[in-house]
């Protein structure tokens, strides 16, 4: 079944997802680099996580934040970016959903990071280049959602050596795996994103 186009609720504001039902219970809420640097849902980290937890059933929901494509607002410093993943989150507890995921890639892993405290239905978190050395992250500690944070070998604004010392800080139990030869943009190995996620989710 392919993507449909949907719109759901951000406090006030309308956004624009696409969405894929899948055959069970569980969802998954993906979110997309930095709005300010060309980021949006058709990013192709984005496009392969969609594939990945299609795989394995999931209904995925991949969504522009707020003055992104035909998502109405403005950017939200990151603020109301968190208020956009809540209001995605919803969307999918509203369809019935009842095991919800949430995987961010760069900026969006960001946002998702300060949103998980706020969100009572997400039972795991993945991360993909978390953007640590350019964006704080010193406000996430403890956090058993986070179960596996992806990034490339190259990747200069989620540096593997950084996230390595930051990881025990997160969750010590948490799974770092990191792509070689891959860069912060994964150009010819989103491939391999979905390897890790495909074998992740089946483990689980």
């Amino acid at each position: 079944m392919a993507e449909e186009r949907v719109f759901f609720e951000s406090g006030d504001l309308k956004l624009e997802g696409l969405l894929n039902r899948g055959p069970g219970d569980a969802g998954v809420v993906i979110t997309h680099p930095h709005p300010q640097y060309g980021g949006s849902m058709h990013n192709n980290v984005v496009e392969s996580l969609v594939k990945a937890y299609k795989k394995a059933d999931f209904t995925t929901l991949r969504f522009n934040f707020r003055g992104v494509g035909r998502s109405v607002g403005h950017y939200g410093e990151g603020v109301g970016e968190q208020v956009d993943v809540q209001g995605a989150a919803a969307y999918l507890e509203g369809l019935g959903l009842t095991a919800i995921h949430l995987v961010g890639y760069s900026f969006g892993a960001w946002v998702n990071a300060q949103a998980i405290g706020k969100l009572d239905t997400v039972e795991r978190m993945i991360m993909v280049s978390p953007p640590v050395n350019f964006m704080d992250f010193s406000f996430l500690d403890d956090t058993p959602q986070l179960q596996l944070i992806i990034t490339g070998a190259q990747d200069d604004i989620a540096p593997p050596d950084m996230i390595q010392k930051m990881l025990p800080g997160w969750n010590e139990n948490a799974t770092l795996r990191i792509v070689q030869g891959a860069d912060h943009f994964y150009g010819g190995k989103t491939g391999e994103i979905e390897s890790i996620i495909e074998a992740f989710l089946k483990q689980s």
